[in-house]
C-alpha cells in the first residue's frame, strides 16, 4: 500500500517525513565511529505507511554499491526543502524485487526523527555555468562562486540591472562524478548584490521556487564536490 501525500500529512506532519525521489544518506551501524564511517547515498523510490523502499546504496568515495542484509541497522538522514537536516535510526527489512532491486527499510515514527534547528545545507565553492533570464528579453550566462542546497552566488557584469529582491529565472549546469551533466532549473530571489570589481557584481540568491527533484541535483553535486575536495 503506497502512502499518499494527504496520508503522510496525518502521520505526524508531512514536513518532516521522507518523500519519494528524495536523496537519502546512510551510515551503517558498527562501521568505525560515526565520524569515520563511510557515507552511502541512495534515493527513495517508494513509500508505504510502514516501509521506505530505497535504491541500492552507493559509497560516493569508492563508487561501490553496498549490499545490505536483513536486520542490519543504519542511520539515515535527508534534507527538507528549507534546508533542515532530518535523521533517524532504521533497520533493513528485506529486498524487494521490482523493475529494479530495492532495499526495504523501516519507516520511522515521527517522534523518532531528530532534526537540526538551524539551516544546514552544505555549501561549496565552485565555478559552474549558469544561465539567467531577467524578464522576457534579457538573458546572459555567468559563473557561480559557490553553490548550496539553499541557494547560490554568481559573478556577472554590472551592465545587467540586478537589484536586491529581484526574482531571476535560472538554469544551472550540474556535472556529476559519473561524467553525466544535467540542468537544475529554479527561480532565485536576490538577497544581496556586492561590487567586486569596477565592472562586476557578486550576486547572492536563495532558492525561491525550486522543485524537490531539481534541488536534489544541487545537493548531490555539493556532496560529491565536498568528497573531491577532501581528497585534494
Amino acid at each position: 500500500m503506497r502512502i499518499r501525500m494527504e496520508d503522510a500529512a496525518r502521520v505526524g506532519g508531512f514536513r518532516v517525513l521522507p518523500k519519494v525521489n528524495q536523496t537519502m544518506f546512510l551510515q551503517i551501524s558498527g562501521e568505525a565511529g560515526q565520524d569515520q564511517a563511510p557515507t552511502y547515498r541512495s534515493r527513495i523510490a517508494d513509500l508505504t505507511a510502514e516501509s521506505i523502499f530505497i535504491e541500492i546504496p552507493m559509497n560516493e568515495e569508492t563508487k561501490r554499491y553496498y549490499r545490505t542484509q536483513p536486520g542490519e541497522q543504519m542511520t539515515a538522514s535527508y534534507y527538507t526543502a528549507d534546508g533542515v537536516k532530518h535523521q533517524f535510526t532504521t533497520v533493513v527489512r528485506g529486498i524487494a524485487k521490482d523493475v529494479v532491486t530495492l532495499i526495504e527499510i523501516r519507516m520511522p515514527h515521527p517522534d523518532e526523527i531528530s532534526k537540526e534547528q538551524r539551516r544546514s545545507f552544505l555549501r561549496v565553492e565552485t565555478e559552474l555555468e549558469i544561465a539567467v533570464r531577467l524578464g522576457e528579453k534579457v538573458r546572459f550566462t555567468a559563473l557561480t562562486a559557490d553553490v548550496g542546497g539553499g541557494g547560490i552566488s554568481f559573478r556577472c557584469e554590472r551592465k545587467w540591472p540586478i537589484v536586491k529582491g529581484m526574482k531571476l529565472n535560472c538554469w544551472l549546469l550540474v556535472p556529476f562524478r559519473t561524467n553525466t551533466v544535467t540542468h537544475a532549473q529554479f527561480i532565485g530571489e536576490v538577497v544581496r548584490v556586492n561590487e567586486v570589481e569596477p565592472k562586476h557584481y557578486m550576486v547572492m540568491m536563495r532558492f525561491d521556487d525550486i522543485q524537490d527533484s531539481e534541488q536534489q541535483k544541487v545537493i548531490r553535486y555539493c556532496f560529491e564536490r565536498q568528497l573531491d575536495m577532501r581528497k585534494d
